[in-house]
């Protein structure tokens, strides 16, 4: 299973769902993996997507459980750089075959 593949599995509540894509728009690749991944260079399209899809899981098993450090803001912009990085990885793909 390819990692783009992975999205549509994705289950999320809708209000998280429609604020990513509320979000999606002012997704700024730079800014937002660096502030989600922390310092350093860029990666390429697609290596940033398994780092954002495990921080995002983690976040996800937060909320189910009720975890008090649980933040819906970082989950609505790990949400927002999921579909930043995946929609990307489409145009990637459609330019290079």
């Amino acid at each position: 299973m390819t990692q783009s593949s992975l999205i549509p599995t994705l289950r999320r509540p809708g209000i998280l769902v429609r604020s990513a894509q509320a979000g999606l728009e002012w997704y700024r690749r730079d800014n937002h993996l660096r502030r989600l991944l922390g310092p350093g260079r860029t990666p390429a399209i697609g290596a940033a997507l398994p780092q954002l899809i495990e921080a995002e899981e983690r976040l996800e098993a937060e909320r189910r459980s009720g975890h008090l450090g649980y933040s819906a803001v970082r989950h609505v912009s790990l949400l927002i750089a999921i579909l930043g990085e995946a929609q990307l990885m489409r145009v990637n793909a459609l330019v290079e075959g």
